[in-house]
């Protein structure tokens, strides 16, 4: 975040947008943080089970929560805090890969955790931003994280997958193994940079450059439909300037591979069990760009595809784009939250039955099937 104004102003636009098309008023939100100041670190926790019953030594939710706590009792710089702590899985005794071990019996648990830091900078000025804007932020969720909610499948997560979020400034990156986050790293450039190509090369505005490049951009030479001109406007009266599709091209598809390259180059360095057999999945403005997934599946040697978000019900063909996978995301993960939070304040002991049956669609997403079914 550079313009703290323009960022108020953005976010005040975009909910009174919101608030005059469902009707209702807003006053708190869920708010996604992204940006080259996010880190991710892998992390582990060991404590003695105290049990529910000493005699049995059932796990219960407060060992659960210790060892959760001892897994987060990293050392971080103190312009950092942290924002997501994410079990991977547990081991009991000599028991490995339990992915919950409530009610079970064991003498010592241990938890492998996915911690997500930020800067705390970064967070109090979006937060600070919301708040002048007139609203409430619930909590900060990670974009990325946000983003995988709503358009990977867990058949995916299980296999190994990277999410690669291409935004306007950053690419975001989240690699899942075994059914969860295992490394989160961001590459400080994105479909922004391409803009900015083409505008200095082609010297027009920023805002014809992201409109020829989202309308008639490419980034694989197959996908050329021969070398027909896209016709811009001319400034100040001036007559208007025809660009090749193939120079466009030319301004793009290098900007693109190196970002590629650079994802690339950082998944190259995680340790993973075993390959990523879910593949990669773009998301993000920049996934749209023609050619991006026959670029990246000949960059990566691994089946690609484009994530849309999944139909949550409402105005379907409206949100199925991957430019809104991280708001569709926080909408979901923003009502999980909700549930859970309501059930500690209820009191309510967590059982394995109670998990295991079947959950009720989401308060927001019946709202959208109310408003506009």
């Amino acid at each position: 975040m550079v313009n703290i104004e323009a960022t108020l102003r953005s976010i005040a636009t975009a909910v009174e947008a919101a608030e005059m098309m469902s009707g209702r008023e807003v006053h708190t939100c869920w708010t996604g943080i992204g940006g080259n100041h996010i880190d991710g670190i892998n992390s582990r926790g060991v404590v003695a089970v105290t049990g529910k019953n000493r005699e049995t030594r059932e796990i219960g939710e407060d060992d659960i929560s210790r060892v959760l706590e001892a897994a987060r009792a990293v050392v971080i710089p103190m312009d950092r805090q942290v924002l997501e702590v994410i079990p991977q899985n547990y081991i009991v005794d000599d028991q490995r890969s339990i992915r919950d071990p409530l009610d079970m019996i064991g003498v010592r648990l241990e938890a492998e955790v996915h911690i997500i830091t930020c800067s705390v900078n970064s967070a109090q000025n979006l937060i600070k931003c919301v708040n002048r804007a007139g609203f409430m932020v619930n909590d900060l969720v990670l974009q990325s994280l946000a983003a995988g909610r709503s358009v990977l499948t867990d058949e995916e997560k299980e296999l190994g997958v990277a999410l690669i979020d291409m935004g306007g400034g950053t690419t975001d990156v989240l690699v899942y193994s075994d059914g969860s986050p295992y490394s989160t790293t961001t590459i400080p450039a994105g479909g922004g940079m391409i803009t900015s190509d083409i505008s200095k090369v082609k010297n027009i505005s920023l805002e014809t450059a992201e409109q020829i490049k989202v309308s008639a951009g490419c980034c694989w030479e197959g996908l050329l439909d021969g070398d027909d001109d896209v016709i811009v406007s001319g400034v100040g009266g001036r007559p208007p300037l025809s660009i090749p599709k193939s120079q466009l091209f030319m301004i793009i598809e290098p900007r693109i591979e190196e970002i590629f390259k650079m994802v690339k180059e950082k998944l190259d360095k995680v340790s993973l069990s075993r390959p990523l057999g879910g593949g990669i999945v773009l998301t993000g403005g920049g996934a749209q760009l023609l050619g991006a997934i026959d670029l990246a599946s000949a960059l990566f040697k691994v089946p690609v595809r484009i994530g849309t978000p999944f139909s949550v019900g409402g105005l379907v063909e409206e949100y199925r784009n991957p430019i809104y996978a991280t708001a569709v995301g926080l909408v979901l993960e923003g009502d999980d939250r909700e549930r859970r939070s309501g059930l500690e304040r209820g009191g309510e002991p967590r059982s394995r039955e109670k998990r295991q049956q079947p959950m009720l669609f989401s308060k927001i997403v019946d709202w959208i099937k109310t408003e506009f079914f």
